[in-house]
């Protein structure tokens, strides 16, 4: 019994041992987390070499820790400019603003900013967000104006004007459009050591959505290419090239498909109860972490919007005119760097597409009625762009279309005023039906955007490849079947 006494001695203080060195850097971690909240990111990276030197076996901690050193990198990226700095973009778009303006603006987070190592520092689109912010609150006229004249928003009146005739009293997709779309991706010269590979996904369309059809692929910068299956969350096209030295990395698909409209009259919709024991009705009502979430601020708003006697239809319609009246749409923080993009949204008033997507689809998931997110391009020719929206389940309807952050039309028919409420035009590319999903083939190291998916993903085996080590082209042509 003396000789196993002895034995357990230097085992258990093995045990021991590991468990204070477990407790340190644990509290390393947290110290690190605890600074980079604050902004402090030097003192972050220094905690983070510490950790990397202190606790080499616990691979995790490492991989948590260089993970908030690429985030506090990607928030110096969106956050670059000083006050003198923003004072004078601010001043070429609207003319002088004093020390009290600036104030006022930041206090009412017109005006974003972060203090950064102690420094404050404006995000890089805070001077053209305040532009959009002020005509929303301060200018309604003038934004209504806007939407008359804009010849954008004329064409946009034009074609769904066109969905409402074709689709009648029907909901089958309507006014199909042939798309032939040239991608690219470049990525800089030398930000890949030379003879490296380099691994590229570019958005690819959907071809099992009834409005989206006949993807076709017409050429190719590499003809060794894998397309994901259609039941990826995230469809792409993926490809390998090597590096050259001093020459730019170029990644370009040539390809047609078709994209067609769809128009639902809510007024016309039966409203059936839900099967809440489907697993379509469990999936699709479900909180999907962090970024589609019933927090208590969502849940008050949601409730306080909407009344226990709607009917699913008088729900969505409601929650949808509230952020008619509420939330201007502005340019977007990369969503990488945003820990919780609806309560960013609730909290600072505004966002773009993708972020009040986010926040439609936790608030009606919440109240009980299936949403899932679509997204992809816009692309009518001339106003290309990338785009998120969703599609709200009825039972006995289906999927309806619903587009939170495109304004309300300039008529005075209420179906054309409200066409996005439950409809879609023709000019869409859908590439993703879900948020954070994985990568075919698999992607190794932490995404660029880690929800959504349509400028590309790119890496090598140092690591990802952030936005701006490349770039993106898009050339649209389009014709009428």
């Amino acid at each position: 019994m003396k000789i196993r006494n002895y034995l357990l001695v230097p085992a258990l203080v093995c045990i021991l041992a590991g468990c204070n060195e477990k407790q340190e850097c644990d509290k390393l971690l947290k110290e690190i987390e605890t600074n980079h909240i604050a902004g402090n990111f030097k003192e972050s990276a220094k905690l983070t070499d510490s950790l990397k030197h202190c606790c080499t076996s616990d691979v995790w901690l490492i991989r948590k820790a260089d993970s908030l050193t690429e985030i506090a990198e990607r928030i110096r990226l969106d956050f670059p400019f000083t006050s003198e700095q923003i004072i004078s973009r601010i001043e070429k778009l609207a003319g002088p603003v004093s020390k009290d303006d600036i104030a006022t603006w930041e206090n009412n987070k017109w005006l974003e900013c972060r203090v950064i190592d102690s420094e404050k520092k404006y995000f890089n689109r805070a001077a053209s967000n305040l532009m959009l912010i002020r005509k929303f609150y301060e200018d309604k006229e003038g934004r209504l104006r806007n939407i008359a004249n804009d010849p954008d928003m004329i064409f946009r009146l034009n074609h769904t004007g066109e969905v409402l005739k074709a689709a009648g009293t029907k909901t089958k997709p309507v006014i199909p459009v042939n798309m032939i779309i040239t991608f690219a991706i470049i990525v800089q010269p030398d930000a890949v050591p030379e003879g490296e590979i380099i691994r590229c996904w570019i958005p690819w369309p959907k071809g099992n959505h009834s409005r989206q059809s006949q993807p076709e692929l017409i050429n190719i910068s590499n003809v060794n290419y894998i397309i994901a299956p259609d039941s990826a969350i995230h469809r792409s096209i993926y490809m390998e090239e090597t590096t050259e030295k001093g020459l730019p990395v170029v990644f370009e698909v040539y390809f047609r498909y078709q994209s067609a409209a769809q128009y639902f009259n809510l007024n016309n919709i039966k409203v059936l109860p839900y099967d809440k024991t489907s697993g379509l009705y469990r999936k699709y009502t479900s909180e999907q972490l962090p970024q589609i979430c019933f927090t208590d601020k969502i849940k008050r708003l949601a409730d306080s919007i909407t009344s226990p006697q709607d009917d699913p239809a008088a729900t969505v319609r409601k929650i949808y005119m509230w952020f008619k009246e509420n939330i201007p749409w502005t340019g977007a923080l990369e969503y990488s760097i945003m820990p919780n993009i609806p309560e960013y949204v609730l909290s600072n008033r505004r966002g773009d597409c993708g972020m009040q997507t986010l926040l439609f689809m936790s608030m009606l998931r919440y109240k009980g009625i299936p949403v899932r997110w679509q997204s992809g391009w816009m692309v009518p020719q001339g106003g290309e762009n990338l785009h998120d929206w969703c599609e709200v389940y009825f039972e006995g309807t289906g999927w309806v279309p619903a587009d939170i952050s495109y304004d309300l039309q300039d008529s005075e028919i209420a179906e054309l005023r409200e066409f996005y409420l439950s409809g879609i035009d023709s000019y869409r590319l859908i590439a993703n039906d879900g948020i954070a999903g994985s990568f075919y083939p698999e992607k190794k190291y932490m995404r660029s955007d880690p929800y959504d998916f349509q400028r590309g993903e790119v890496e090598w085996k140092g690591g990802n490849l952030y936005f701006d080590n490349w770039d993106s082209e898009m050339k649209i042509e389009i014709n009428q079947p």
